[in-house]
């Protein structure tokens, strides 16, 4: 058996270490690291043991944790799990903590029902410990809820329907790793790519944020989905942060709608409800890739991809942070092609050609 991640939390708010410390205590493959209300503190600490992974309040009033992230990552390098409440759609705040060197971000946990607890305690555990596992580069005590399939979301169909009437469309999945993934990915593409739409496991208030950046760094148009978004080419619709997104057929025409629903395999939104939304409303027209994550969200909706006709694409182990969800979906036989990251822009390059013939 291996060893539990070390954790160590930086938050000035007393309540917030506290329940933190509780939610992550809760998971056997981690183990709790005496927490810091401040950055000065937490260097205090890891003069005696350093983390495996340390989870980062964004505002504090010594040093703000964006400053005490860029030292890290210059000096030791560890993986950092940004952590906050106050961070708004649009906020430069989570551009920054990116190109610092986050590796992941949970939001801070919320007195709520038993029910939305247990999801929040699920999310930041796995976020936590999957964050523990990436090589970074300087530069349960409680009940587990069900683990849900989209059939909770978006039901199954006997037959897909092979349409052939609707241009191309790639669908992208993405979990642990996936920010960095996307964007070297998208920064290959041309501005003419067919629509593209993308999942990427993100908490809520993130995603808007996180789509600016996509949308500077990369030549399409990037934005966060709003429910009636037309799939066009050039543009690049990012899922929003705990809203399910799935397809629908206006005047023959794929447009979005963002669903509520319980997670499925865990997230919301999920990369299953996207896959098997594209594959019914889509089929053989559809693309799908499967970047690197935790877990097994999007091999299911993959395999129903490939069988309606689709091509998919699976980023390779030796490039992915986290070998889990790619992994999950060749297993299940759901793959046609296995790349390297820095071969699956053109491999899409050359498929949009094709499926545009």
């Amino acid at each position: 058996m291996t060893s539990p991640k070390t954790v160590l939390i930086v938050d000035d708010s007393a309540v917030v270490r506290q329940t933190l410390s509780e939610i992550l205590d809760s998971d056997s493959r981690l183990c709790l690291l005496p927490p810091a209300a401040d950055p000065f503190i937490a260097a205090e600490r890891m003069k005696d043991q350093v983390p495996d992974v340390i989870v980062l309040d964004v505002e504090m009033p010594r040093m703000d944790g964006i400053t005490f992230l860029r030292r890290l990552m210059a000096q030791h390098p560890i993986p950092v799990v940004m952590c906050s409440g106050a961070i708004e759609p649009g906020s430069r705040l989570l551009l920054e903590a990116l190109d610092a060197g986050a590796v992941e971000f949970i939001s801070k946990p919320r007195l709520g029902t038993r029910e939305s607890y247990e999801e929040a305690r699920e999310i930041i555990c796995d976020t936590v410990y999957a964050a523990s596992q990436v090589a970074v580069r300087a530069r349960r005590t409680a009940p587990v809820p069900p683990k849900l399939s989209a059939d909770a979301v978006l039901a199954k169909t006997r037959h897909t329907r092979p349409m052939s009437s609707t241009d191309p469309v790639l669908v992208i999945g993405a979990s642990t790793g996936g920010t960095d993934a996307l964007v070297r990915v998208l920064q290959d593409l041309p501005a003419d790519m067919p629509g593209i739409v993308i999942v990427q496991h993100m908490p809520e208030f993130f995603t808007a944020s996180f789509a600016e950046r996509l949308d500077r760094l990369s030549a399409l148009s990037v934005k966060e989905a709003a429910a009636g978004d037309e799939v066009r080419y050039g543009q690049v619709l990012l899922a929003r942060g705990n809203r399910h997104l799935v397809f629908r057929r206006h005047h023959g025409r794929l447009v979005v709608e963002l669903l509520d629903g319980p997670p499925v395999a865990r997230h919301r939104p999920s990369v299953d409800v996207l896959f098997r939304s594209a594959a019914q409303q889509a089929g053989r027209s559809a693309i799908g890739v499967i970047l690197t994550g935790m877990g097994d969200d999007g091999a299911a909706g993959m395999l129903e991809l490939k069988q309606a006709g689709a091509v998919t694409i699976a980023q390779d182990r030796e490039s992915s942070v986290v070998f889990g969800m790619p992994n999950e979906a060749i297993k299940r036989g759901g793959v046609d092609r296995i790349l390297p990251l820095n071969k699956i822009a053109p491999a899409l390059i050359q498929l949009a050609k094709e499926k545009r013939l």
